[in-house]
């Protein structure tokens, strides 16, 4: 078997069973607070606690991936991360859950930062897009199941129970990487890291590189701040505010945490598939760059449309935003490890996940912080003209920093 799909079946598969108990929490947690025995106020802390507590150990796990074996770190991170979901099935309170969320935070960032050193260990750039869009079609799947099935699970069982489901399920996708996952780190020679046709860089000077690395990773925090922070974080008000508590669809009645598990699990499902798309075309001509503003624009286009009120737009603009967002997230991994040698992957990771991490921790404080000034709408709004600034600084640096690189075929 190729060594990508030998990496990728278990890792990605564990990966997405690892997300059950956090996108429970992200679909179900608004609307049950009084099960979780915290307040409203609180969302927004424990919804992004496991993020901010990432900004600090993003860098050391990426250090770490550097010096260290990838299973080494990877499966007990996987473990781990079934830890935490049991914790906060068996957690009621602010503090405990709260710990539980912290062990998350530690958890994942051994799983995501691995994760994607690994697919950059067995890939150069003539896949390099392809790959990593087919593992975040993986992280996808996985959000996708755990918006769908926490929120189902959470009506039909009970909120704790089903966040209970959500650890055994995470730790039975632990158990294919532990026993089929190969080690990756230095599994390509020197010489295989560049495509046989690819033409020299012709920026070769420190600070355009500088350059390239500092405006991925602006789109990475822009990204994850709009998409993973607020969005993520307050669909389930948004659709509790335009439906009420439940959805009759003739004689089904659907309860409000069913209808976000549904509407999040279809956005994941389409973001799985642009990822893997939008990365494919990123090796070909279209190339990385020329194709990150459409999907800013996309995304941008996206959350105005959730803003604007009636059922059927909010639906287009959260589909939309998730095509967008898919394929943002390949093209980001990609040209990071186009711009980064083997030897630092690991940090490079870690460096453009912590600053993402910055951007989705912030999401949910700000958007409960806003809200009884700007109102759901005002705060969607918001985030759109957000990822139109994004979109008009990507425009000009391209025009005045990247021009002489046109002729690159990648990049």
């Amino acid at each position: 078997m190729e060594v990508g799909k030998r990496v990728l079946l278990p890792l990605g598969l564990g990966t997405a069973l690892s997300l059950m108990g956090d996108a429970t929490l992200y679909t179900v947690l608004p609307t049950h607070t009084a099960e979780a025995g915290i307040t409203l106020a609180s969302v927004g802390v424990i919804l992004a606690v496991n993020r901010a507590i990432r900004i600090l150990l993003n860098g050391p796990a990426g250090l770490a991936y550097d010096r260290f074996p990838r299973r080494r770190l990877l499966i007990p991170s996987l473990f781990i991360g079934a830890l935490s979901t049991a914790i906060c099935g068996l957690a009621r309170g602010f503090w405990p859950l709260l710990a539980g969320r912290l062990l998350w935070g530690l958890a994942w960032s051994g799983i995501w930062i691995g994760g994607n050193t690994a697919i950059l260990d067995v890939t150069d750039e003539r896949n390099r897009g392809r790959w990593t869009g087919l593992y975040q079609a993986w992280f996808f799947v996985g959000g996708a199941l755990g918006f769908l099935f926490g929120g189902v699970l959470t009506d039909w069982l009970g909120y704790h129970q089903a966040l209970l489901v959500g650890a055994v399920v995470s730790a039975a996708g632990a158990l294919p990487a532990l026993f089929a996952l190969p080690e990756t780190k230095e599994a390509l020679p020197p010489a295989a890291s560049k495509r046989p046709d690819a033409k020299p860089r012709p920026e070769t000077n420190a600070v355009a590189h500088r350059g390239e690395m500092a405006m991925v990773i602006a789109v990475q925090a822009v990204n994850r701040f709009v998409m993973a922070g607020v969005m993520a974080a307050t669909l389930s008000l948004l659709l509790l505010d335009r439906l009420g508590d439940s959805l009759t669809l003739g004689r089904l009645t659907l309860g409000v945490a069913t209808v976000t598990g549904l509407l999040l699990a279809a956005r994941m499902l389409l973001a799985m598939a642009s990822a893997p798309v939008m990365g494919s075309l990123s090796d070909a001509e279209a190339g990385r760059w020329r194709l990150m503003p459409w999907t800013l624009l996309a995304a941008a286009v996206g959350m105005a449309l959730l803003a604007c009120g009636p059922p059927l737009l909010l639906v287009i603009g959260a589909l939309l935003g998730a095509v967008a967002s898919g394929g943002l997230q390949a093209l980001i991994v990609a040209l990071t490890g186009d711009l980064t040698p083997a030897s630092r992957r690991g940090r490079s990771v870690g460096l453009l996940y912590t600053l993402g991490d910055m951007g989705s921790a912030a999401g949910p404080l700000l958007a409960y912080a806003l809200l009884p000034y700007l109102g759901l709408a005002g705060v969607y709004f918001l985030c759109a003209g957000l990822l139109l600034l994004t979109l008009i600084l990507l425009c000009c640096w391209m025009a005045a920093w990247r021009a002489p690189a046109r002729s690159r075929h990648f990049v």
